[in-house]
C-alpha cells in the first residue's frame, strides 16, 4: 500500500490530471478491479471527475508542449499537484490513526511537490534555449512515466515502493540543482544590474 501512495504522490507531481483520468477511466471501464483496501479510490470513478481531469488533461497536454507557458502552468500548479497527490495516497491508504494519516499525508504531499519541483525546474532550464523540441521531449516522456507509473502500481504493486523510492531521490536530487542553479544566475543578474549601475 505504502508503494502504491507514494506512487499517486509522485505522479501526481508529474501530472496529476493524467494520473486521476487514466485511474478514473481503468476503474470505470472495468480494466482494473481494486482489492478491498483500495476501495477508496472508486471516487475516481465517477464520470465528472473523469471528464473534468479529461478536458485539464488536454489544456495541461498543450501548454506543456510550449516554452514559458509550461513553466507559467507550472507555477499555476505548484501546490495543486501536491495536494492532489496527498489526496490520491490518502485515498489509496485507505483509513489511518490519525497520527499516521499526518505522517502520510506529509510523505506523500512532499513526494508530489520534490516531483512537481523537479519537472518546473527541468523546464525553467529547458526554456533558457530557443527551440520548441526539447519541451515535447519532455512532455512525452513525462507521459510515459505516468502511464509506466500506473501501470507498475495496477499490476505489480509490490514492487512499486523500490520503484518510486528512486525516481523520489532523483527528484530530490533535480530539485536541489535547480535551486542552486536559479540562485547563482540570480545573483549574476543582481551583479551585472548593479555593475551596469556603477558605469
Amino acid at each position: 500500500m505504502l508503494g502504491v501512495a507514494l506512487g499517486f504522490g509522485v505522479l501526481a507531481g508529474l501530472n496529476l490530471y493524467l494520473t486521476v483520468f487514466v485511474t478514473g477511466l481503468a476503474l470505470k471501464l472495468q480494466w482494473l478491479t481494486l482489492a478491498e483496501k483500495y476501495s477508496e479510490l472508486q471516487v475516481l470513478e465517477n464520470p465528472w471527475i473523469i471528464g473534468i481531469a479529461g478536458i485539464l488533461f488536454l489544456i495541461e497536454t498543450f501548454a506543456d508542449k510550449i516554452p514559458w507557458v509550461d513553466s507559467a502552468w507550472d507555477l499555476l500548479h505548484t501546490a495543486i499537484r501536491p495536494i492532489g497527490g496527498v489526496l490520491l495516497a490518502l485515498a489509496a491508504l485507505g483509513e489511518l490513526e490519525n497520527g499516521v494519516g499526518v505522517i502520510a499525508a506529509l510523505l506523500c504531499g512532499g513526494s508530489a511537490l520534490f516531483s512537481h519541483t523537479a519537472k518546473a525546474g527541468t523546464r525553467a532550464v529547458a526554456n533558457l534555449s530557443p527551440e520548441p523540441l526539447s519541451n515535447i521531449a519532455l512532455s512525452t516522456t513525462e507521459d510515459a512515466l505516468v502511464l509506466g507509473g500506473l501501470s507498475l502500481m495496477a499490476f505489480a504493486p509490490e514492487i512499486a515502493l523500490f520503484v518510486f523510492l528512486p525516481l523520489l531521490f532523483i527528484a530530490m536530487f533535480i530539485s536541489w540543482k535547480t535551486f542552486i542553479y536559479v540562485r547563482k544566475t540570480w545573483q549574476k543578474l543582481r551583479k551585472k544590474k548593479h555593475d551596469a549601475m556603477q558605469d
